[in-house]
């Protein structure tokens, strides 16, 4: 404990997430520890190194109530590269850190995970849930799968409390990714080819994926140690109405113009982009009733999260 403030490590605080969830606690009454890779270690900093197998975290858990683990490997170019480095840190990497989290006497783990556990899409299916089998795809998928495996096994031999959140995209200041494309070119006033598609799909604002950190650190379960939950915003749209709202939140016109989808879906598959084809013209529909029924409410609607994520206003306070 930091006086009478309970104590959160944080990894990947830096990041966008990071950076969004960070304040957020502080403002909640929690001493914010950060886990950075390198440095001189200022305050409220512990630099662990690369996350990994073999990362020291003895330091870094001193003292500490609980740990959200939002820190990943992710899209590296190589494959060969990628495993490797999924392996090492989104597997091993936060199977160790739990482990010696459990060790220290952490009271509770927040694992953000990725709807991405579930597949790409559920075209043609029901909405994603927690109950499901998973289908991963792709190798961060899988890692990340990997990972929610052993966490559920430590969960069974230890006293300490894990919350695994699988989120869809998500968004807001600072994201990167196809969110950060679009917002780029809605920016630039170019035609976006998704007028004809008539999708479904799940968006997670970032301030609302924070605001279920919080409420789960808050809100522990006392008779399981291990559970796992699909948020997202209350309204789950279209891909090109999504478009046209972020553009009405950046006062921009929406130029969307008509392309076939299974025309589009070839030329995007035919370029090796699947994974973009099926983020963008595939449906994502989530059922989220088992994080509203904790008592759990996103904290900001899909219109003012997409206004929030296109003021530039740095979450964190920096210039």
């Amino acid at each position: 404990m930091s006086g009478s403030r309970p104590v959160v490590l944080v990894t990947g605080a830096s990041g966008f997430v990071g950076r969004h969830v960070v304040p957020a606690l502080e403002r909640e009454g929690w001493s914010v520890r950060r886990a950075v890779r390198s440095g001189e270690g200022r305050d409220h900093e512990v630099v662990v190194g690369s996350i990994g197998p073999d990362t020291d975290w003895q330091a870094a858990l001193t003292g500490v109530d609980a740990v959200v683990h939002l820190a990943a490997g992710f899209h590296h170019k190589h494959e060969e590269r990628a495993i490797q480095l999924y392996r090492d840190v989104n597997i091993t990497g936060s199977l160790h850190l739990a482990r010696c989290a459990a060790a220290a006497g952490v009271g509770q783990f927040v694992f953000v995970s990725t709807v991405h556990v579930h597949g790409r899409t559920n075209d043609g299916r029901a909405p994603f849930s927690e109950a499901d089998t998973l289908t991963p795809r792709g190798l961060y998928g899988m890692s990340k799968a990997a990972a929610e495996a052993g966490l559920k096994t430590l969960a069974r031999d230890t006293r300490m409390k894990i919350s695994v959140i699988r989120p869809p995209l998500v968004y807001g200041v600072g994201a990167k990714g196809n969110f950060a494309l679009l917002a780029r070119a809605v920016n630039l006033g170019l035609p976006l080819p998704f007028a004809s598609v008539r999708n479904q799909r799940a968006f997670l604002a970032v301030q609302n994926l924070a605001s279920f950190i919080l409420w789960r650190l808050a809100h522990p379960d006392r008779a399981d140690n291990f559970e796992i939950f699909l948020v997202a915003d209350d309204e789950q749209v279209s891909m090109p109405e999504f478009i046209e709202r972020l553009a009405k939140a950046a006062g921009k016109p929406a130029r969307l113009f008509s392309m076939p989808p299974r025309f589009m879906g070839w030329l995007l598959g035919a370029v090796g982009l699947q994974e973009t084809r099926d983020s963008l013209i595939g449906s994502l529909e989530l059922d989220v009733s088992k994080a509203r029924s904790t008592g759990w409410r996103p904290a900001v609607s899909l219109d003012e999260g997409l206004r929030l994520a296109v003021s530039d206003r740095d979450p964190s306070g920096a210039r």
